[in-house]
C-alpha cells in the first residue's frame, strides 16, 4: 500500500503546527522589518540633518564655488586669524572649518588645505569638498596657462557605445550588472533555503531516531516512502512559511511606511545632489536608460520557469543528502563531519557564478559546472539571463532530476540501515558498507 500521501500530510501538519515554527513564522518578518525600519529611519534622519561648514579661504581661489544646499550650509568667514576661526566654529557648533592657505602657486595651495572638525568628518563630505576644489583649481591652472576652458568644454565628446546582437536585439553594458545581481540573489536564496530547511529535515530524522518512534513507523512503512514523505512534507512546510513571510513582510512594510512616514525606496543620496550629478555628467541619464533596457532584455518567462524547476530539483537533491546524514548519526553534533561535502559544492557554485559566469557565461568552465548536478541549480540559473540554448537547459535539468532519483536510492540505502543504528558515530567506511546491504 502506498503510504506516501499520508506521510507527506503528517510531516507537513507536524511542522506547521509546531509552536517554534509558528512563532518564527510570525516573529521573523517582524524582526526583519523592525531592523530595516530602524536603518531607514536613521538614514532619513541623517539625510535631514543640516551641516554648517565655515570656510576661511586666504587664497581667494575656491571660496565662491561652495553653494549652500538643503543639507549643507557654507559660511564664508571674513579675513581673520586661523585660531579665531577655529574658536568661532567650535563655539557656533559648526560641522567643520575648511581652511585654504594662501600661496603663490596653485600647486602649493592644493597641498595645504585643511578641514578642522570636532569629530571625524563624513567621507562623503570630504570627497565632495575635494572634488569641487579639484575642479576649480584645475580650471585656474588652465587659465594661468592660457587655455580656453569654454573651448575645451565645448569640444568635449561623450561616447556612448550602443550594443546590439547580430539578430538585432539591443543590449547595454548595464545588462551584465543586472544579470549578475539576479544570479547572486538566486544563488543566495537557494543557499539559504537549503541550509534552513535541509537542517530542519535532518533534525526531524534525528529526533524520531533518538525517540525510538522510528522503530514503530518503519514496521508499516517502507524506508524510501518515509524518506520521500519527510522531504516533500518539510519542503511544503518551508514553502508555506516562505510565502507567509513574503505576504506578512510586505504588509508590515506598507503599514510601517504609512504610519511612521518611512520611505524604504528613498535613495540615500539627496534629490538635489542627484540633479547636480545629472547636470554635471550628461551620461548619467544614459546609465539610467541602460538600466531600464537591461531589465527589458531579461528573458523573464524563461527565467521564471527555469527558476521553479531548478530551484525545486536542486533543493530536493540536497534534501535527500540531509536525510541520509540525519539517519546516519545520533545527534546534531555528529553531523559536522558530513556537512562539509554538502556545503562546499553550493559555495563553489556561487563563486563560479560570480567570477566566471559574469565574464564568460558560455565558456567551458561555466558550461561544465552548469551540467554538474550539485552546482547546476545555481550556475545554470546565473547563465540563463545571458541566453542559454533550450537544449542545454533541458539536458541540465534531466541530469539534475536523474541525479535526484539516484540520490534518493543512495540515501534510502543509508536511511534503512542508519535509522536503526544507535550509540555509535559512523565512519565513511561503514556508510559504504550500508549501501552494499
Amino acid at each position: 500500500m502506498n503510504h506516501l500521501p499520508l506521510i507527506i500530510k503528517r510531516e507537513y501538519l507536524t511542522k506547521v503546527r509546531n509552536k517554534s515554527f509558528i512563532v518564527m513564522t510570525i516573529l521573523s518578518p517582524i524582526i526583519m522589518i523592525a531592523l530595516i525600519s530602524v536603518v531607514a529611519y536613521l538614514s532619513q534622519l541623517n539625510n535631514e540633518k543640516v551641516r554648517t561648514i565655515n570656510i576661511l579661504d586666504e587664497s581667494g581661489l575656491v571660496g565662491e564655488i561652495f553653494k549652500s544646499t538643503d543639507h549643507t550650509t557654507y559660511n564664508m568667514l571674513p579675513s581673520m586669524d586661523l585660531q579665531d576661526a577655529k574658536a568661532l566654529s567650535k563655539e557656533s557648533e559648526a560641522y567643520g572649518l575648511l581652511y585654504v592657505e594662501d600661496f603663490d602657486s596653485v600647486e602649493d595651495v592644493s597641498k595645504h588645505i585643511m578641514f578642522y572638525s570636532e569629530d571625524v568628518p563624513s567621507l562623503t563630505v570630504i570627497s565632495d569638498i575635494e572634488r569641487k576644489i579639484e575642479n576649480e583649481l584645475t580650471h585656474v591652472n588652465m587659465q594661468n596657462n592660457g587655455v580656453n576652458i569654454d573651448m575645451i568644454e565645448a569640444s568635449r565628446a561623450y561616447v556612448e557605445v550602443f550594443q546590439e546582437s547580430f539578430e538585432g536585439e539591443k543590449t547595454s553594458k548595464t545588462d551584465s550588472l543586472v544579470k549578475l545581481i539576479f544570479g547572486i540573489a538566486v544563488g543566495y536564496l537557494l543557499f539559504m533555503f537549503i541550509i534552513i530547511y535541509g537542517n530542519m529535515i535532518m533534525r526531524s530524522v534525528i529526533e524520531e531516531k533518538t525517540s525510538r518512534i522510528i522503530e514503530v513507523i518503519i514496521s508499516s512503512v517502507k524506508p524510501v516512502q518515509l524518506m520521500l514523505g519527510k522531504i516533500i512534507g518539510t519542503s511544503l512546510a518551508g514553502i508555506t512559511q516562505f510565502a507567509i513571510w513574503l505576504v506578512f513582510g510586505g504588509l508590515l512594510m506598507t503599514i510601517v511606511s504609512l504610519v511612521l512616514g518611512i520611505s524604504f525606496s528613498e535613495s540615500p543620496m539627496p534629490q538635489q545632489e542627484i540633479m547636480e550629478m545629472a547636470a554635471q555628467k550628461p551620461d548619467f541619464t544614459f546609465y539610467f536608460e541602460s538600466f531600464k533596457t537591461a531589465l527589458t532584455n531579461l528573458p523573464l518567462m524563461n527565467i521564471i520557469f527555469a527558476f521553479i524547476l531548478f530551484f525545486v530539483s536542486g533543493y530536493l537533491l540536497y534534501s535527500s543528502l540531509y536525510v541520509a546524514i540525519g539517519a546516519a548519526v545520533d545527534s546534531e553534533t555528529d553531523t559536522q563531519q558530513f556537512m562539509m561535502p554538502i556545503i562546499m559544492p553550493l559555495i563553489l557554485a556561487v563563486y563560479i557564478g560570480i567570477f566566471t559566469v559574469i565574464e564568460d557565461p558560455h565558456g567551458t568552465i561555466s558550461t561544465i559546472f552548469s551540467f554538474i548536478p550539485l552546482t547546476s541549480p545555481v550556475v545554470m540559473l546565473m547563465r540563463i539571463p545571458f541566453g542559454v540554448p533550450l537544449w542545454q537547459q533541458f539536458l541540465s535539468l534531466l541530469i539534475l532530476i536523474g541525479s535526484f532519483m539516484f540520490t534518493v536510492w543512495f540515501a534510502a540505502k543509508i536511511y534503512r540501515v542508519g535509522i536503526l543504528m544507535y550509540g555509535k558515530k559512523p565512519s565513511y567506511k561503514e556508510i559504504i558498507k550500508w549501501i552494499k546491504y
